[in-house]
C-alpha cells in the first residue's frame, strides 16, 4: 500500500533536507530532530520556529521570544533555515503537482475519447 505523507510530513523531509544539505550528518540530524519533537515540541509550531546550524549542531530559534536552543548542546549559529519559507515553497511545489497531474489526466482522458471514437 504507498504511503501517503501530509503537508506537515513534507515540511519535515525539507527541513531534513537543509540540514543535510548545510553539511550536518544524519545521526546528528536524527538525533537533534529527536530532541526538538521530544522536547521543544517542534512538531506544534513549526511555523513558528528556525532552525540554525553550522555543521556541527542544530539550533532552535523561536520568533516569538528569541529563545534559542542547542539542540545537540554545542556549536555556534552560522545560518537560518526559515521553516516557514520550507512550508510556502512545498506548498508551491504540491499546487504546481497538483496542475500538473490534473492536465495529465485532461490529457488521457482526451485521448481515450479520440481513441473511443476513432478521431
Amino acid at each position: 500500500m504507498p504511503r501517503l505523507y501530509s503537508f506537515r510530513d513534507l515540511i519535515a523531509l525539507r527541513v531534513v533536507h537543509s540540514l543535510l544539505e548545510g553539511g550536518m550528518s544524519l545521526q546528528r540530524v536524527r538525533r537533534s530532530w529527536d530532541f526538538l519533537h521530544r522536547k521543544a515540541k517542534l512538531s506544534q509550531h513549526l511555523s513558528d520556529v528556525k532552525l540554525v546550524t553550522d555543521g556541527q549542531s542544530i539550533f532552535k530559534v523561536c520568533r516569538h521570544d528569541g529563545e534559542v536552543m542547542d539542540a545537540l548542546r554545542d556549536g555556534q549559529m552560522a545560518f537560518f533555515v526559515a521553516i516557514d519559507d520550507i512550508a510556502s515553497s512545498v506548498e508551491t511545489d504540491v499546487r504546481q503537482f497538483k496542475e500538473d497531474r490534473e492536465r495529465f489526466i485532461r490529457t488521457l482522458r482526451e485521448a481515450a475519447a479520440h481513441t473511443a471514437t476513432g478521431t
